[in-house]
């Protein structure tokens, strides 16, 4: 195994599992990325997944974010994104510069999986990633933890269907009502290159892993419930037996499943630590459903980071004060931060949820 630095703050990987904190930690989904200054002079440089499949780069990258707010992120997440598994399949996937991402030759047709590779060896396919995260771990020399991710299975099959991203999803929502054995056959697929894959990651050295089911509240109650949960619940089940085979602790495992308020509380009995809100699901709700049985993260509107300082205190103190503070609950956006937020935003944001935290904690 390799051999990492001991780590210095473990509030994120605490507040994942119920320990007491502090005050409540703080990440922030797409933390690295398009709205730092000095991301963007990357990708003047490089295309979006030579830095994903470069090592040196998503290091450099995921350190970015940690280096501007030095002291304020209590976690980096992996620069990586959730389309490498599509690729792995053998699919052909282009990220636009103000489109975002594109599958010149998308899944029309159940005819069409026979294109996607049989099996599929993570290790050889996606070993870039597992060698990003070593890496970035040993740069971090244990300042905060390193999350890995994944895409969820519903999630990926509806990218692999639409060519992108779309406003109805009638594609793949065609799949699912019209070709349901296939669209289970699949989701299945997409599952069982996902287990391994997350497992590769935790033994890189992801120390807290999360899993972005993006599209879930495009499904309605039952179709959540048939095409996405049971893939969600293999997937935490089935990771956590597998390093508990392979002689290994496991590690927190966080689901977000955007829109899918309806579910949270079948979410927090599939096997996850955390459940991930986003900003429509209102705080005392989700605690309730909950009943102190995993934690929560979330879910300031990303939006509000556009809304001024006074405005960013005033919500971080309204959210914090709802969620509590010194356990079962970590600090994120709703979703993942906009491209076009004023990093000085985010550092407000940032110092606020330290400074509200700690003064909310001592009362």
């Amino acid at each position: 195994m390799h051999d990492f630095p001991p780590l210095k703050n473990d509030l994120l990987l605490r507040a994942a599992t119920g320990q007491p904190t502090e005050r409540a930690p703080v990440w922030i989904m797409r933390q690295a990325g398009r709205y730092l200054p000095e991301f963007n002079k990357e990708r003047e440089k490089h295309d979006f997944f030579t830095i994903c499949r470069t090592p040196e780069l998503a290091t450099r990258v995921t350190l970015q974010p940690i280096n501007r707010y030095d002291g304020l992120l209590d976690a980096a997440i992996i620069f990586s994104d959730i389309l490498v598994v599509p690729q792995a399949l053998g699919m052909v996937v282009e990220m636009i510069p103000g489109k975002g991402p594109n599958f010149p030759e998308p899944l029309v047709l159940p005819e069409d999986l026979k294109k996607l590779k049989e099996v599929v060896d993570v290790n050889k396919e996606l070993g870039y990633v597992f060698d990003a995260i070593t890496m970035t771990r040993k740069a971090l020399e244990g300042r905060v933890p390193l999350i890995g991710f994944i895409g969820a299975p519903w999630t990926l099959m509806a990218y692999m269907i639409e060519g992108g991203g779309s406003s109805s999803l009638s594609k793949a929502k065609t799949w699912i009502f019209k070709y349901p054995a296939d669209s289970h056959k699949l989701l299945q697929k997409i599952t069982d290159i996902a287990v391994d894959f997350l497992v590769g990651q935790i033994k890189a050295g992801a120390q807290i892993v999360q899993v972005f089911e993006s599209w879930g509240g495009e499904l309605s109650p039952h179709d959540f419930n048939t095409f996405s949960l049971p893939y969600l619940k293999q997937i935490a089940q089935r990771v956590k037996k597998q390093l508990s085979q392979d002689g290994l602790p496991s590690v927190p495992m966080i689901i977000f499943a955007k829109g899918s308020w309806y579910a949270i509380e079948s979410l927090s009995e599939i096997g996850y630590d955390t459940i991930s809100l986003d900003w429509t699901v209102d705080p005392a709700y989700a605690k309730l459903i909950t009943k102190d049985r995993i934690t929560l993260q979330g879910n300031m509107d990303p939006c509000m980071l556009f809304g001024g300082d006074d405005a960013i205190r005033a919500t971080v103190r309204k959210m914090l004060t709802a969620f509590g503070t010194n356990r079962r609950y970590i600090v994120n956006l709703g979703h993942g931060i906009l491209p076009t937020v004023d990093p000085e935003a985010t550092r407000v944001f940032l110092e606020t949820v330290h400074s509200v935290g700690l003064e909310l904690n001592k009362n």
